[in-house]
């Protein structure tokens, strides 16, 4: 933003750049991310041939907030010249690494269900709603390729495209897995030859989200390297180009990351210091990317940017407002976590979600990550998890958030579930099976029956972004048609229209029929669905380590109605309202449609040895990383 130029004195003058300089570094780069639950995991949304691909044609852009110019439309992305990620004069550097952790791994029990042979009717069934998902896939990919080849995320309904991460194609890296685990080599040795041409020193969006970059082009990279059993080295190279250039991020005094990070600068030797408010999902989800690039290039270096942070946080866990957990918002510029609020949703997400993760990751030859996984579940379950009342009267938990007023004396909870927030059921599930905690299965499985629950309770058939539900008020937990009514009332956002003179039961009537609340959810703040992932994902996970057929045919619910309703002639789109008959389509497709979504209901289809999780670690973009035997 530039200031205007006006004859002022110089104190007026100072006063405001360094008001504008504050909030543009500091606050604003903070307040984009709550612009809508994506959170940190999944922010800033616009945010199989024979043949080689084809010659990019003519793409448009799509004007996004956020987004660098891009290219007029007559024009194609120019090629870049591949060469090593830039080195950043480094200001602060590490004088002792910790060591990678070696060594013959730690037993750790089995994930996955032993499955028995399948009968001639079951697997027709199966490998016909395989079939399908891949079709899906396809579809999607080809409109990729036809209109936004080699850029960040494709415009699914007018066929442009937009620069969300880096501008380094997004989607096309996000995908290389799922192509090759879908046997679509053709498709991926496009993609693979694409990739040489990308320079990762540069960066065409100011402002770089390290998380974002890190989970997508660096796990992308990964993944891709290790399920094509390292048959091709460009993918381990370009990893290693991406790291390289990320760890930039981390020369600060204390090596906490630059969590948006303006890389020109730090280019050109500007010194950085850690933000003083960053998401802590930002912070604390770096942990597997950087693990397997050290394991895989045998460079300390990367190990040790990231145990560094996990040393914070396991000596902070305890000191926090609410002991065991991290709130959403960290000082990493102090290494303090003073903030109130807490949750699994948005902003937080993935930093649980990679403790019994990295575990696996490492062998098992550390215990600290399940030191801090294990503490984390007294005050999550106590606090976090709750039991909504349904008029089914379903057994099931979601996971919400809370606020601490006091010193942990006041704790208000906001029974808010989010699309985001259903991982929970796969990591719970997996601590449980890793860590030997059997009881905490029945956890696992009622979040996850959760998430199918309100899936299956919509219009559409499809889960909202964010909504509320009516805790119990005792174990026995009926359903009470007026308490629901009266909830819906209080919740209401509805501000004009409502008659006058309604108590809160009253009020809820109107409101419901109004505004389409579906019986068992108070509130949706946010009907839209933006083709997310973690619903489905939980349910891969859950019915790996069951092997009951019921949640291939709860997928199987999903996938229909998602296709149904997000399809175009390109691909495939978000929606605005699950609970309209007719949602309307947004111009959006995130890359993690193609990396995430479709690659959970493929594989829940697939033989059981594809993704088997005792080989695989998945990381938050469901990019698969090889466990040391």
């Amino acid at each position: 933003m530039f200031l205007p130029r006006r004859r002022s004195t110089a104190l007026v003058l100072a006063c405001c750049i360094a008001f504008f300089l504050w909030y543009f570094n500091y606050i604003e780069p903070t307040l984009r991310s709550f612009d809508s639950p994506l959170g940190s995991q999944e922010d800033h949304p616009l945010t199989s041939e024979a043949n080689p691909a084809p010659k990019p044609p003519p793409q448009t852009p799509i004007q996004e907030h956020g987004a660098t110019e891009p290219l007029p439309p007559s024009q194609p992305a120019p090629p870049t010249v591949s060469k090593p990620a830039a080195n950043h004069p480094e200001h602060y550097p590490v004088k002792s690494l910790t060591p990678l952790p070696k060594g013959a791994s730690a037993k750790i029990s089995k994930i996955q269900h032993a499955f028995s042979p399948e009968t001639q009717d079951e697997r027709i069934e199966r490998e016909e709603r395989l079939a399908a998902v891949k079709r899906s896939f396809v579809h999607s990919w080809q409109g990729y390729k036809k209109h936004a080849w080699k850029q960040d995320e494709l415009a699914p309904i007018r066929g442009g495209y937009a620069t969300t991460f880096g501008g380094w194609g997004a989607t096309l890296v996000d995908s290389l897995d799922s192509l090759w685990m879908m046997g679509l080599k053709d498709d991926f040795e496009d993609a693979v030859k694409a990739i040489k041409e990308m320079d990762f020193s540069v960066p065409k969006i100011e402002d770089l989200n390290v998380f974002e970059t890190t989970i997508r082009y660096l796990g992308g990279f990964l993944g891709a390297y290790d399920l094509s059993d390292a048959q091709y080295p460009i993918l381990l190279d370009k990893a290693k180009e991406v790291g390289e250039f990320l760890y930039g991020a981390f020369d600060t005094p204390n090596r906490m990351p630059v969590t948006r990070w303006k890389w020109e600068e730090s280019k050109r030797g500007a010194k950085q210091e850690a933000h003083p408010n960053a998401l802590v999902a930002e912070v604390g989800s770096l942990t597997l990317e950087f693990t397997r690039l050290a394991q895989l290039t045998d460079d300390a270096k990367f190990y040790d940017a990231i145990q560094r942070i996990t040393n914070v946080f396991d000596e902070n866990q305890n000191r926090t407002v609410l002991p065991g957990l991290w709130p959403v918002l960290m000082d990493t510029q102090h290494e303090q976590f003073a903030d109130v609020g807490f949750t699994l949703g948005g902003m937080a997400d993935s930093t649980y979600e990679y403790l019994p993760k990295q575990h696996m990751l490492i062998g098992g030859l550390t215990q600290q990550y399940k030191k801090m996984y294990e503490a984390t579940l007294a005050p999550i379950m106590k606090h976090i998890f709750f039991r909504p009342m349904t008029p089914d009267n379903a057994d099931i938990l979601v996971s919400s958030g809370i606020r601490v007023n006091g010193n942990a004396e006041v704790i208000v909870p906001d029974f808010e579930g989010q699309h985001l927030g259903c991982f929970t059921g796969g990591m719970v599930g997996i601590g449980a099976k890793i860590f030997d905690r059997a009881e905490d299965l029945k956890t696992a499985r009622r979040l996850v029956d959760g998430c199918i629950w309100a899936y299956n309770h919509t219009q559409t058939g499809i889960m909202p972004e964010i909504f509320n539900m009516v805790p119990c008020k005792d174990q026995d937990c009926k359903w009470d048609e007026g308490r629901w009514f009266k909830f819906v009332g209080i919740k209401t956002h509805r501000i004009e229209g409502i008659p006058e003179g309604l108590s809160d039961e009253g009020k809820g009537r109107w409101v419901a029929r109004e505004d389409r609340i579906p019986e068992g959810f108070s509130a949706i703040k946010d009907r839209r669905y933006i083709l997310r992932p973690e619903a489905i994902e939980s349910i891969f996970i859950f019915y790996r380590m069951t092997g009951e057929k019921k949640y291939q045919d709860a997928a199987w619910r999903m996938f229909t109605a998602i296709e149904n309703y997000t399809r175009t002639d390109i691909a495939n789109a978000a929606i605005d309202d699950v609970t309209a008959e007719t949602p309307r389509k947004d111009d959006r497709m995130e890359s993690f449609w193609l990396a995430e979504t479709l690659k959970y209901f493929y594989a829940i289809f697939a033989d059981p040895e594809v993704l088997n999780l005792d080989k695989y670690v998945l990381n938050t973009e469901a990019h698969p990383f090889k466990r040391p035997i």
